[in-house]
């Protein structure tokens, strides 16, 4: 097939993919199952109208793969290379964003608590959290490297740093978010502080802290790969993408970045699927 029958072909996907989604963006089915299935359909349709009419561009203006290699080159790569995808994938998500990822999230989450309980330590923590939360990450890395070494522990000791006072910042937050008619309510039933916190207040947080785990998702992932930028054995996503770029394969970078945005978006929608069953009391998940 010719360059520009591709091109042709995805600009008409693209206009039926976006003739269909206007149409199912405007019905209001009346089951649940429907309504599931029409926002499940729209963000399918309109990625693999996006795709198809990245393909068709690259193909049909023959971009030099260097610059923008086309779906299907990085789709071969990708089947071509599962093996080594699979081990950058074990050592950069599964080693250090997952453990690095539940002990930041965990020790803010348990600072919080104390935190809360001491206007002092709220009065001196906070600042400094806001600004360690806004060091940057190459600056971080370097040092995280020198202390723990190059393997998985100092990427992950650069992902607890980054989750750490974001959870933080945002269990004080939440901490603080039931209102002073309820607090006396709880004092009228002579409820003590840890009563008040786990039947009150920690549920009344609930949406800032799965707020703060859905943000740490994200930012876990990105820690453990600019890390690796710095020092790290011959295995990981950051590794690949950097000693790829040098060999000019960008197909093999975009496959990891692949790999990497689909561990990311798979993280944050079970967060979000966990927020639903926990916070349905929420006016944001209310029908």
């Amino acid at each position: 097939m010719s360059s520009t029958a591709v091109l042709v072909m995805s600009i008409v996907f693209w206009l039926v993919a976006w003739f269909i989604n206007t149409r199912l963006s405007r019905m209001e089915p009346k089951t649940q199952i429907g309504q599931t299935s029409v926002n499940l359909a729209i963000p399918f349709l309109f990625g693999a109208a996006l795709i198809g009419l990245w393909e068709g561009i690259t193909v049909g203006f023959e971009v030099p793969s260097v610059l923008l290699p086309p779906p299907s080159m990085i789709w071969e790569r990708i089947t071509n290379s599962i093996p080594i995808l699979w081990a950058d994938f074990q050592q950069t998500y599964l080693k250090a964003v997952l453990s690095g990822y539940v002990m930041g999230c965990g020790l803010g989450f348990i600072i919080a608590i104390v935190v809360d309980r001491s206007p002092f330590f709220k009065a001196g923590i906070m600042p400094i959290g806001n600004l360690v939360s806004a060091l940057p990450i190459i600056g971080i890395a370097p040092i995280m490297v020198m202390w723990f070494g190059f393997d998985w522990q100092s990427k992950a000791a650069v992902v607890v740093v980054m989750t750490f006072f974001p959870m933080l910042v945002n269990t004080v937050a939440g901490l603080a978010a039931a209102n002073s008619m309820e607090r006396d309510l709880m004092k009228t039933y002579a409820a003590s502080y840890w009563q008040s916190l786990f039947k009150l207040r920690l549920p009344a947080a609930m949406p800032f802290i799965f707020n703060a785990l859905k943000i740490n998702s994200t930012l876990a992932l990105i820690g453990a790969i600019v890390a690796e930028f710095f020092g790290t054995p011959i295995v990981g996503m950051g590794f690949r993408i950097s000693a790829e770029v040098g060999r000019l394969n960008v197909d093999m970078v975009w496959a990891e970045i692949f790999v990497a945005a689909l561990a990311g978006s798979l993280s944050y929608g079970a967060i979000a699927l966990m927020e639903r069953s926990v916070t349905f009391w929420h006016p944001s998940n209310r029908k």
